[in-house]
Parts: structure tokens; C-alpha cells; sequence
């Protein structure tokens, strides 16, 4: 039997860190656009709640995005993305897209 060869990452985890910045910066303008659109035509209290959800959609996000840049960064070898994490990243990003429909429609 032959060893393993060992796994050069190369540039892929500062690929991924650059990746996940773009993200987060994208994610930042939708927010920022989407409670300019909500209070555009006015306040409304739906226009605010829907807001404030957008916002902590986002903050979750980024906090979550933060802590991946920081693992990525930490070590050679990072190590994968949590299922957990995944999956609460996927469900603010989609958080932020019904907030953004809710808002524009």
C-alpha cells in the first residue's frame, strides 16, 4: 500500500478568506440598500421590523463569516466548515433575501 500524499493547499485558503470577504461585502450593500428602499417611501412599522431583522440577519452573518476568515487564517491546514455553521450561514443569507423581496415588493 501507498502513503497518502501529503496535501499541498497551495492558494485555496486564501482564495476561500478573499471569497468570504467578497461575501460579506455584498451582503453588507444589500443590507445597506435594502433599509435605504424601506424608508425611501416612508417609516412604516413593518418597514422597521423588517429592517431590524435584515440587520441582525447580517450581523449573524458576518460574525459567522468573521470567525471562518480567522480560522482560515490561523493555521496551514485549516480545518472544514461546521455543518452547524453551513447551514446558519445559508439560512441568513436566505433570511436576507426574503427581507430584501419583503421590503422591495
Amino acid at each position: 500500500m501507498s502513503a497518502e500524499p501529503v496535501r499541498d493547499p497551495g492558494l485555496q485558503p486564501e482564495r476561500t478568506r478573499l471569497a468570504w470577504r467578497r461575501t460579506t461585502l455584498a451582503g453588507t450593500v444589500a443590507a445597506v440598500l435594502a433599509g435605504r428602499a424601506a424608508l425611501h417611501t416612508g417609516v412604516s412599522a413593518s418597514g422597521v421590523v423588517v429592517c431590524a431583522l435584515g440587520g441582525l440577519l447580517w450581523l449573524g452573518f458576518l460574525a459567522l463569516a468573521n470567525r471562518r476568515i480567522h480560522a482560515l487564517a490561523a493555521s496551514p491546514e485549516p480545518t472544514a466548515l461546521a455543518p452547524r455553521h453551513a447551514t446558519a450561514a445559508v439560512l441568513c443569507t436566505v433570511g436576507l433575501a426574503v427581507c430584501g423581496a419583503v421590503l422591495i415588493l
